[in-house]
Formats: structure tokens, C-alpha cells, sequence
């Protein structure tokens, strides 16, 4: 028996039998080994044995090969703290302590930092240390711009539909983009930024809708209603201290809702030609009313000169009568014979007499043709023919 080494079996027997795992346990035996079989594959504790003895080493301690332990700080039950470990676990706390509290703040951001949760400082690029877990950070994009799009066609949802000042309903779509303008408001005033930007752009172009009429709003106050659009949400946020600042709004679209678009564009055909009409009228009324003006002011300025005639003939005959009064007072005989021979020469003046003296016995008249009348164009009354007596 003392040939095969004590082997339980009569085989060769192993070497490190009799001999504990470095805990103080003796490993199970092993069956022998056959007669023209190779060397025997390692067993699995012996591999984790050895593994075991190379990790107490790495932290620190002795190998523990034989029955006696491992010698050290720990004996064969764990790793020994030295003070190399414990300079290694001070030194990859300090690497971590320091991962975490040196951080970079890129150009399109800033970084807002808490000290206990409450605000302690604003932050531009560049490194920054913030002693963490006293002091903690938040990091936001501010220059970089974000986007909020309402409408029925954007969102899926009604929220472009609005009622006008006139009683219409018309479909809206407007994106408005925005940033942050100061870190802090924008995160301790605002819960959800999003949502409350949503909020405010939506009822402040509502409110501008049911201010205005149906046909402005589609085709010329687009512009006006998108800059008064801006300023009044950005007077709305800044009232509510939100830290946003809204860069613009884009006024996409404004239609009538798809299932009356059709008789949309049917009144619209009608108001267009009942405006055409209406200015057809308001040019011939304009027409008329200038020629009817030109006529009265015509009939006025010929009565006014006729008047203006009439009163100084008037007053011409009144003085004339006055100054032939004088006269006559002065010499009644003499004025009345110059009246009756005025009269009879206006009376006589239009007519061709001839005169007979009868004494001659009317025989030297010799009958002749009126030439200078059978033109017809002659105006003067026709010849009277009287006999004078003595």
C-alpha cells in the first residue's frame, strides 16, 4: 500500500490530498486514474481555490497553499486593508467626487446651480465645478430655438378652429418659436413650459379673432395679426415671470373648415360681385349728382344775374325818372314836348313811312317794288302809307 502513496484505490493518489482549500476543509478524493490514461483535468474547486488565492494576494494578503492559512491582516478569511488599499479606494473616490462635480457648459448653453435645491448661481460656458451632492446643476440649451405648432392640421385636434368677429368660423394653423431667455424663471416659475406656451398662444389668438372680421383675416392682415400675435404672448409670459422669449410666430395657414369650403367660396363669389355692383352704382350716383350740382350751380348764377339786371335796370329807370322829374319841374313845357317827341321817335324809329301832300294832288308818287325786301331777310315791318293834309 505504500508503493501507490496511500491511495485510497491503489492508484497514484494526489498530491495535495490531506490538504485543506485554504479554508480549513479538506477537498473530496478523487477516483484513481486508469492504467494507460494521461494526466487528470484540473477540478472545478481547485480552479476556483486558485482563483481565490490570487485575489486575496491582489488586496493585499498571503497566499494560503497550505493547511496552516493565509498570514496577514485578515488571515485566510478576506482581503487585508492596508493602506495601499485604502489610498486606492480614497484616490477612485476622489476621481468620482471629481466626475461629478466638474462639468462643461457648451456656447448654446448656460447652467443654472443649486445649493441644497435652492438657486445659487447662472453660468455661462466654458468648466465649471459645482462641489456635488451640495451643490447640484441643471444645463439648458437657451440659444437654440423650439417650436410649438397649433392648428387642426398640425395637432390633429380643433384648436385651430376659431369664431370671428363677424359670426365665422375659420381654420387656423401659426407655429410659434421660442427660447429661453433667463434659466432661472424658466426653471422654478413654469411646470410644463410647453404646455403653458401652448395655453397662452391659443387663447391670445383667439382673443385677436374674435376681434376682427372673417375677410381681412384671409387675405391682408395675415402680417398684423402675426406681429400683434407675438407681442401679446410675449407680454402674457412675461407677466407670468416664465424666463421665455418668443423669437417669432409663422401664420401658416387660415381657411374656412373643410366641409363648408365650397359654399365658403360661393358667398365669397357673391360678396364680390355685389361689391362690383355696388361700385358701378356709386360711380353713376357720383356721375349724376356732379351734373345735377353743375346744373343748380348754373340755374343760381343765371337767376343772380338776372336779378343783378332786373334791379339795376330798376334802379337806372328810377333815377332817370327822377332826374326827368327835376326837369319837368323846372320847365313842364318844354320837358313834356321833349318826352313826346322821344316817344314818337322810339314809336316811328322801326318803321319806313312815306308822306303825300295832298296839294299836289298825290300825282307825283310813282309805284315801285320794295327790292331790298324780297330776300325775306329784312326784319322791319312793312311800309305804311299816309297822306298828309295842310
Amino acid at each position: 500500500m505504500a508503493g501507490n502513496n496511500g491511495g485510497p484505490w491503489g492508484g497514484g493518489g494526489d498530491d495535495n490530498q490531506g490538504k485543506n482549500d485554504g479554508n480549513g476543509s479538506n477537498p473530496p478524493p478523487r477516483p484513481p486514474r486508469r492504467t494507460g490514461e494521461g494526466p487528470q483535468i484540473p477540478e472545478i474547486d481547485e480552479l476556483m481555490n486558485k482563483g481565490r488565492e490570487q485575489l486575496r494576494v491582489l488586496m493585499g494578503g498571503r497566499g494560503g497553499g497550505n493547511g496552516t492559512g493565509g498570514g496577514g491582516t485578515g488571515g485566510g478569511n478576506g482581503p487585508a486593508l492596508t493602506r495601499g488599499t485604502i489610498g486606492l479606494g480614497v484616490l477612485a473616490a476622489a476621481v468620482l467626487w471629481g466626475m461629478a462635480s466638474i462639468y462643461t457648459v457648451k456656447p448654446e448653453e448656460q447652467s443654472v446651480e443649486l445649493l441644497l435645491g435652492d438657486y445659487m448661481s447662472t453660468n455661462g460656458p466654458g468648466l465649471n465645478f459645482a462641489p456635488w451632492p451640495i451643490v447640484t446643476r441643471e444645463v439648458l440649451a437657451v440659444t437654440s430655438e423650439r417650436s410649438i405648432d397649433i392648428g387642426t392640421s398640425r395637432s390633429g385636434l380643433d384648436a385651430g378652429l376659431m369664431l370671428t368677429g363677424d359670426e365665422n368660423i375659420v381654420d387656423i394653423d401659426f407655429q410659434v418659436v421660442w427660447n429661453i431667455l433667463d434659466p432661472q424663471l424658466f426653471l422654478f416659475n413654469l411646470a410644463d413650459p410647453e404646455q403653458t406656451i401652448e395655453a397662452v398662444s391659443e387663447s391670445v389668438m383667439r382673443e385677436i379673432i374674435a376681434q376682427s372680421q372673417l375677410a381681412p383675416i384671409l387675405n391682408r392682415d395675415r402680417g398684423s395679426i402675426a406681429e400683434r400675435l407675438k407681442s401679446e404672448i410675449q407680454s402674457t409670459l412675461d407677466s407670468y415671470q416664465s424666463g421665455v422669449n418668443i423669437i417669432r410666430v409663422n401664420f401658416d395657414k387660415a381657411d374656412p373648415p373643410e366641409p363648408v369650403i365650397a359654399s365658403f367660396r360661393k358667398v365669397q363669389d357673391a360678396e364680390q360681385e355685389r361689391d362690383r355692383l355696388q361700385n358701378v352704382a356709386d360711380a353713376y350716383a357720383n356721375r349724376v349728382e356732379a351734373e345735377a350740382r353743375g346744373q343748380a350751380a348754373q340755374t343760381i348764377e343765371q337767376a343772380e344775374g338776372y336779378r343783378a339786371q332786373t334791379v339795376n335796370e330798376a334802379s337806372g329807370e328810377a333815377s332817370r325818372f327822377s332826374a326827368v322829374l327835376t326837369e319837368y319841374q323846372k320847365a313842364p313845357e318844354v320837358t313834356r314836348k321833349r318826352l313826346y317827341l322821344e316817344t314818337m321817335e322810339k314809336v316811328l324809329g322801326e318803321l319806313d313811312i312815306i308822306l303825300l301832300d295832298e296839294s299836289q294832288g298825290g300825282q307825283g308818287v310813282v309805284p315801285y317794288l320794295p327790292l331790298n325786301q324780297l330776300g325775306g331777310g329784312s326784319s322791319r315791318p312793312q311800309t305804311q302809307t299816309t297822306e298828309g293834309t295842310n
